[in-house]
């Protein structure tokens, strides 16, 4: 019965003298840890896949030539330009200020209920206008 408690306590021994030689292998093995993989992020938003077709579905019929919006306000949301150029009251973009900009207040529907974007029909969602503000945070650009 010793000889066998000489045996496991010989064996442990051993492993425990042997268990830093093993991890210090384990380090050596490469010239240099490896960095983090560094995860890309989302890819930019885009106005013209993003942005512009949501002023396409909701936004369009009235915000161009012949339009009540373009008649009321002078925005023409059928190209970048339109958009940018604003109103004849003002710029609806702020680049890289969704809080300031005209555009996230009316579609916040922040604005007077007679000023709230779209006219007449449910907000648009959460969603839409996520996308819109993240293109303004992104710096408003025509891509």
């Amino acid at each position: 019965m010793r000889s066998l408690f000489l045996g496991i306590a010989a064996v442990a021994v051993i492993a425990a003298a042997s268990a830093p030689l093993t991890f210090q292998a384990v380090g050596q093995e490469g010239s240099k840890p490896k960095a983090a993989a560094k995860r890309p992020g989302p890819p930019p938003t885009s106005f013209a896949e993003d942005v512009f077709p949501i002023f396409k579905g909701r936004c369009l019929d009235c915000h161009q030539p012949g339009g009540k919006g373009y008649e009321a306000s002078g925005l023409d949301l059928r190209t970048y330009e339109g958009l940018m150029k604003g109103t004849k009251f003002g710029p609806m973009v702020v680049p890289r200020d969704p809080d300031t900009s005209n555009l996230m207040w009316l579609l916040d529907w922040r604005a007077s209920p007679d000023l709230r974007m779209p006219h007449g029909t449910k907000q648009l969602s959460i969603c839409d206008r996520t996308a819109i503000r993240r293109w303004i945070m992104e710096g408003a650009k025509n891509n």
